[in-house]
């Protein structure tokens, strides 16, 4: 069975927890750490969900908000439903087909 994963990016909540509340606040910070971001890539980073991230980036962040990479990322895991096919909704071929084509006509004539 498939599963879909995804996942919610908290940055923006964990710095609120560490009274953080602008991307201007973190930009000195990362900077501290030798990341060295303009304001809005930072911005872009705390506004949005990234799709990829560097380890150094997210060691930073972590040791700026004194928190684990699984603070900053929450995992979702579930089932995927599966997808019938058109196939799927026909029903079986009866096994004896050939059976079942008609005869040609035969026409007789007038007597």
């Amino acid at each position: 069975m498939k599963r879909k994963v995804g996942y919610v990016w908290r940055l923006r909540e964990v710095m609120a927890q560490h009274q953080i509340f602008t991307a201007t606040e973190l930009v000195p910070l990362l900077r501290e750490r030798g990341i060295d971001l303009s304001a809005s890539q930072v911005h872009r980073l705390v506004s949005g969900t990234p799709e990829r991230l560097s380890l150094q980036i997210m060691a930073a962040l972590c040791d700026i908000l004194s928190c684990t990479p699984a603070n900053l990322v929450t995992t979702t895991a579930e089932n995927a439903g599966v997808r019938k096919t058109a196939t799927d909704d026909l029903p079986a071929p009866p096994a004896n087909v050939a059976k079942l084509r008609p005869r040609a006509a035969r026409i007789l004539p007038d007597s």
